[in-house]
């Protein structure tokens, strides 16, 4: 099969720090190729990503009205040079416009919310050959409200990159994980860790805004054990921050943590660090928003909790979680070759009930004339 593939212009596949959903596509393509398909890539002229045929953007900026216009008429280019038995798209739905009345089979893949108004008019025009998927349930629900078909498949994580951890010291400390910012729970995970007297790491990107400042100065740093300027706050010496990770970094992190705790407060459309923590065997203590109930089974990989009470609780709770089935639930839903199989399948699916649409059409306008 001849598959073609689109990133968003901004960053490299697979990117050089972060990138997400970058990441994703690059297992994907790997993924693809292994199992003997052909696939073109449509990304940021940088990437590395080995294909088979490779097509740079003309435009770098997704929110760039002059850009997208560049970038619709790449693909439309690339499609013609290509020729591709499906396009699947991790980009802008608007590329898609000059292909969206050609029987060309077409998959359109969102990694948050979906604004309504776009995907029913796209979905309006492309009729059949149009399709959708989500990086979870929750992400699809909200997209079938404004039409079309939409199928839920979820995130992966490259399973060779993190360590089970079977065991971990009675005093391991909990990790937090993700962008410093409200939304994320930095300051809840803090309060229970200075409740429950339990080491706490934080880890990730501070964020750069005035809100993200404030949120910083007052809510994180007065708690660390060491402030910005080195030196030690004496009010609470088992809270630490260790900044940003790259990918072994996060692997002894998160492997040598008792859970991993990100009280998340928004919808989280997928989140592949909780994913990852799976990986390595560690539990996860969240919240039952967004996504995370697809990740997480209650009592089972880690908790889900509602209340500061129960966050407490939960952290206490966790010698009854077994560390085996946490990793037994990555390998099993969110591996790469779980993840590729599943898009593997939606093509072969998608494209033979094009076929057989184009054959009656076909018979329909021969019996006609």
């Amino acid at each position: 099969m001849r598959i073609l593939i689109t990133a968003d212009p901004e960053l490299p596949v697979p990117p050089t720090l972060y990138g997400g959903i970058e990441r994703i596509i690059d297992l994907l393509v790997r993924g693809l190729r292994a199992n003997g398909h052909t696939v073109g890539l449509v990304a940021h002229p940088d990437s590395t990503c080995p294909v088979d045929y490779f097509f740079p953007w003309s435009g770098s900026q997704s929110q760039n009205r002059w850009d997208a216009v560049r970038n619709t008429a790449t693909l439309k280019s690339a499609v013609q040079q290509f020729q591709p038995d499906v396009l699947h798209s991790f980009s802008r739905l608007i590329y898609l416009l000059p292909l969206m009345t050609t029987p060309l089979p077409k998959i359109m893949s969102y990694q948050r919310c979906p604004t309504p108004h776009p995907v029913r008019w796209a979905a309006k025009l492309a009729g059949k050959s149009l399709s959708f998927t989500g990086c979870s349930e929750h992400i699809c629900r909200q997209g079938r409200a404004a039409g079309g078909v939409w199928y839920p498949i979820h995130n992966c994580v490259e399973l060779e990159k993190y360590t089970f951890q079977p065991t971990v010291a009675d005093d391991a400390p909990l990790v937090f994980l993700s962008r410093i910012e409200r939304i994320k729970g930095a300051h809840t995970a803090i309060a229970a860790a200075r409740k429950m007297n339990r080491r706490l790491l934080i880890a990730g990107n501070q964020v750069n805004t005035p809100e993200g400042k404030q949120y910083w100065d007052s809510e994180i740093a007065p708690h660390l054990a060491i402030n910005s300027s080195g030196i030690e706050s004496g009010t609470n010496n088992r809270i630490e921050y260790v900044g940003a990770v790259n990918d072994v970094q996060k692997n002894q992190l998160l492997g040598q943590a008792a859970a991993m705790i990100v009280p998340i407060e928004w919808d989280e459309p997928f989140g592949i660090v909780f994913a990852e923590a799976l990986a390595c065997g560690t539990p996860v203590i969240s919240c039952p928003s967004g996504s995370l109930p697809e990740i997480v089974r209650q009592g089972v990989d880690g908790y889900l909790v509602k209340q500061f009470s129960e966050v407490c609780k939960a952290i206490e709770s966790l010698p009854l979680i077994d560390r085996s089935q946490c990793r037994q639930r990555a390998e099993q839903h969110f591996s790469a070759a779980v993840i590729v199989r599943q898009y593997e399948q939606l093509y072969e699916q998608f494209c033979q009930s094009q076929r057989r649409l184009q054959v009656i059409h076909r018979e329909q306008t021969s019996t006609a004339s």
